[in-house]
């Protein structure tokens, strides 16, 4: 496992760059898993809307006026954090992180450049004012501009991107009490982004995407459909963060030998234990399996602040889900123009996802919850109501489409 860029670019490379221990590997999958969603978003949307799918939207602005407080403020801002910060954590990377004390915690210490962010906050506030003096206009006059569908794509993606993160925020601390009252009491950066569900964040990211549209003007199912097949891909992506990073969405203990028809696979693809886990599991854990520390003779590194293992291995969830997701984006994009009627293949998205997790639920570890008498988990309630409101949803579009009978 490599927590971080740091280890894996020393592991695999013999290579040491400390300002890379900044890099989480879960996070910057997250981050490429939204990359890859908005790439396929603006392919759909730019043909959808020469399709006549969607419609552009007209806006009125305001051009040639000189750069507000605000603009130079913002860009001033920017600077000042890229000398203050980010070029003090590059340059003293090598003596900073040697510590105990993890990365985040020099990220949001009050330690810094303060000439050097001065001086680029300057600079970039100057560089904006110039730009806007350039464009200005005696007499600042208003136009009326086309914003096309795909035009759209990165206040989309931004949109489901902070609603995605309250809501899988939102869910993880419903699903696990204790962690909500720590979150209150004792707030803390790692008590903030540890700890993410999935379906919290497709849930309201889903209705902050929904709003948006609403908003606008766009069409929802026609937008939704756009939005399906880079849902999935983004899922299988952020799912690889989670097996490199090793950060506890795996599976239950698992201690039957690979099958026969397996053995031409890796062992860890049937069962890992995970080392050097993000989460530096230690101890024993009602799962059944103990997390204990990696000794000199075991196979793996030991990298610093983490040295862990899980004893016996487990499935390797997130690798599967990966696989399915990939499969089921392809599943999608393959379709995706046969499917007329705008909501369909958004309907099969939510099936095809709810089933997907649903299954993997069965080998996976999750808090289990009483409902109606069913001892299930949260994410499996949350697929079945996929799966039958795809379902649902599909009958119905299919319906409308037909037309009434007569």
């Amino acid at each position: 496992m490599y927590p971080n860029l740091y280890f894996l670019f020393q592991d695999l490379f013999g290579l040491e760059f400390p300002f890379l221990k900044l890099v989480n590997s879960f996070g910057l999958m997250v981050a490429l898993a939204f990359v890859a969603s908005s790439v396929t978003l603006s392919r759909e949307l730019k043909r959808k809307g020469q399709e006549g799918l969607l419609s552009s939207t007209f806006k009125e602005v305001e051009v040639g006026h000189p750069a507000s407080p605000l603009e130079l403020f913002s860009s001033g801002l920017f600077g000042f954090l890229v000398g203050y910060k980010v070029l003090w954590l590059m340059l003293n990377a090598g003596t900073l992180f040697d510590g105990l004390q993890p990365p985040q915690a020099h990220l949001f210490s009050a330690q810094g450049y303060w000439g050097l962010g001065l001086l680029l906050a300057a600079v970039m506030a100057y560089l904006r004012y110039r730009e806007a003096e350039a464009q200005k206009l005696d007499k600042p006059r208003k136009e009326k501009i086309e914003i096309l569908p795909h035009q759209r794509t990165a206040t989309l993606t931004m949109v489901a991107a902070v609603g995605g993160v309250a809501g899988a925020k939102l869910f993880h601390l419903l699903e696990y009490p204790e962690e909500l009252v720590q979150f209150f009491t004792d707030p803390s950066l790692q008590s903030f982004l540890g700890g993410l569900t999935i379906y919290g964040g497709l849930i309201v990211g889903g209705l902050s995407v929904a709003w948006y549209s609403r908003k606008h003007g766009l069409g929802f199912n026609a937008l939704s459909d756009a939005v399906a097949p880079g849902l999935m891909l983004g899922y299988g992506v952020g799912r690889i963060g989670c097996q490199v990073s090793g950060d506890g969405d795996w599976g239950i203990p698992n201690t039957s030998p690979m099958p026969e028809a397996l053995s031409w696979l890796p062992e860890w693809m049937w069962s890992y234990n995970f080392p050097n886990n993000v989460n530096g599991v230690y101890g024993p854990q009602p799962a059944g399996y103990t997390g204990k520390l990696i000794a000199e003779a075991d196979p793996w590194p030991i990298f610093e602040g983490f040295g862990t293992y899980l004893s016996p291995g487990v499935y390797p969830t997130a690798f599967y889900e990966t696989l399915m997701a990939f499969a089921i984006f392809g599943v999608l994009w393959s379709i995706r123009k046969r499917l007329k009627v705008p909501g369909m293949l958004f309907a099969l998205y939510l099936f095809l996802n709810g089933m997907e997790r649903f299954w993997i639920e069965k080998i996976r570890v999750n808090v289990k919850m009483d409902f109606l008498g069913l001892q299930i988990t949260q994410a499996e309630l949350i697929a079945s109501l996929m799966m039958l409101a795809g379902a649902a949803l599909f009958w119905i579009h299919k319906k409308r489409a037909q037309g009434p009978a007569h």
